[in-house]
Order: structure tokens, then sequence, then C-alpha cells
């Protein structure tokens, strides 16, 4: 499983022309299931983006988790980051999830971060989605449990 991490002052998920997921201070998630991921890997991965520190703390070091700050979390999955740029032109994603075990561990990361208490809004699985988002710091971590 593979996350890439965005530290935000806000951001939003638009599909079809209507936005469906909105926060302020937070996270974004964008969320990557390989076919050879176990349940494992999304528990290990979901709270480790929970308790990640990179949020800062009264003397502007990265202290903090989004827990710890009272942070939100824009969820949205994206298949893309298993693309493999090694050979050609055109990213091969053979290393993805097919999409039904995409969508059932998706789900299951979104469920692991509600029950640590945090507040998460996501967009459609599989839809085409527009985010837009303010980046703070800018950071941006990547997260993987391989």
């Amino acid at each position: 499983m593979k996350v890439i991490v965005q530290r935000v002052h806000s951001a939003s998920v638009t599909v079809n022309g209507n936005k469906i997921g909105e926060i302020d201070k937070g996270l974004v998630l964008l969320i990557g299931v390989a076919e050879n991921d176990s349940i494992e890997d999304v528990e290990f991965v979901a709270n480790k983006c929970a308790d990640l520190r990179i949020f800062p703390d009264d003397d502007e070091k990265m202290n903090c988790s989004v827990l710890e700050v009272n942070g939100e979390i824009l969820a949205i999955s994206q298949f893309t980051l298993l693309g493999n740029t090694k050979k050609g032109r055109r990213p091969s994603f053979i290393e993805a999830a097919s999409p039904e075990k995409g969508e059932e561990y998706y789900n299951q990361f979104i469920n692991i971060l509600r029950d640590r208490g945090l507040i998460v809004k996501t967009g459609i699985f599989g839809a085409m989605m527009d985010v837009a988002l303010v980046n703070a710091g800018p950071v941006t971590i990547i997260v993987e449990s391989k």
C-alpha cells in the first residue's frame, strides 16, 4: 500500500461539478492499493498516517499528529500511485489491486481512521475527481507498507 500524505490548510474534492468533500486544516491522503497488499498493510499505513508527526508544535517543530491538532482528513483513492514507469513511456498498472479489492481496502483504511476519532471526508472510489488543496509548508510525505 502506498499513500501520499499532504499537510494542508484546506482541501476539497469535486465530482461532476459537485463538491462532495471539504476539509480545513489536516491531511489529504492519496491512497493506492497494490494487488499483493494485505489487511495488515492497510492497518499499518492507516495508523502511521494518523500518528505521523508532521504538524508544528509551539516551537514550530514537526512534533504533532493530525489527531493532536484536531485536523481532518480528505481521503482520495488513486490507483495511479501504483504506476510503474521503468519501461517505455506509458505507465503499467499491473501491480494495482483489482477494483473490488482496492475499494474494499480503501473503505477499511477510512474506517480505521474514523475509529481513531478522525473526521474523514472522501471522494468517490473509481470516479474522475478534481482535488483542490492549499498545501501547508509544503509538506508531502510518502507512507508505504513495503
